[in-house]
Formats: C-alpha cells, structure tokens, sequence
C-alpha cells in the first residue's frame, strides 16, 4: 500500500476525465467499453496524465474506436515509443455497437468519452456518453439549476 502510494499510481479508480462533456452536452445514456492500450500507454495512465477533452468515439469498420485521446509517452522505459493520439479500439459487445450506432444516426447524438478509468480488476474502462449538443441558452439553464442546487443544500445544512 505504501509503494503504490509513494510512486503515485492509479491502481483502480479515475485515470483521466472530460468534465465539459457534461456541460457541453446533455448525456442521454452511459455504456462503459473497455480499452485496448500497450503496456507503455497503460503505465502511463496509470500516473493520471491523460486527458480527453478533444476524445470522441465513432465507427470504423464495423468496430468502436476511440479519437484524439491524449496519452502522453511513458518516460520511464526506453522501448515506451507510441503515438500519443492514436486510435484506440473499444472493446463492445455486437448488440451494443449497433444500439450506440443507432442512437447516432437517429437522435443525431454523438459518442462523448466522459472518463477513463480502472475497475477493480485494474482493466482500463471507458465511459462513454450518448449526448446530445447543447445550445448556449440550454448552457446557461444548466449553470443556473447547478448553482441553485449548491445553495439550497447550503441553506438545508444551515438549518440542521
């Protein structure tokens, strides 16, 4: 426990995550996938320093892939050498690709990566969103409920 704690790894939990997804799209549905990476893009997941801000998922050949993820190279072996904003295949069920297709092309929604994490096993897992974009008032709306809930439960825990 202390060595994990030491060196700064993830064993299991949250590596990375995409917080204006949620802001920027209203998320209908979640699925999690899980990930194919190499040894030297798991490691470096593993010190937390991905992001997916500009990540999407989409369709190639029949298969999920996950887009423009960021995974920067692990420093700390010589044969770490990888394409930081490879393509990465997303392992799905058949009768989930199709249902995730579906909703694409009949709701006009888009896959949306939220987070990347590890499960219990220590396997890497995408959560990914079915959304929807959001207008700039619908942007707004969101901020305004968001901030109303954070005072009401201030005035809750005020009271006792």
């Amino acid at each position: 426990m202390a060595e994990s704690k030491k060196k700064g790894l993830i064993s299991h939990g949250v590596a990375a995550q995409n917080r204006k997804a949620r802001y920027d799209y209203s998320i209908k549905d979640t699925v999690e996938a899980g990930l194919v990476l190499k040894g030297p893009e798991v490691k470096s997941l593993r010190l937390g320093r991905a992001t997916l801000t500009e990540a999407w998922a989409g369709e190639r050949e029949g298969e999920m892939w996950l887009f423009s993820a960021y995974i920067p190279e692990y420093q700390g072996g010589v044969l770490s050498r990888f394409e930081p904003r490879a393509p990465r295949k997303l392992l799905l069920k058949k009768k989930q690709i199709v249902q995730l297709l579906g909703a694409v092309s009949k709701q006009g929604a888009t896959l949306v990566p939220l987070q990347i994490h590890f499960n219990d096993q220590g396997r890497a897992k995408v959560l990914l969103g079915v959304g929807v974009g959001r207008q700039k008032q619908d942007k707004r709306e969101a901020i305004k409920d968001r901030d109303w809930k954070r005072d009401k439960a201030r005035l809750m825990s005020a009271r006792g």
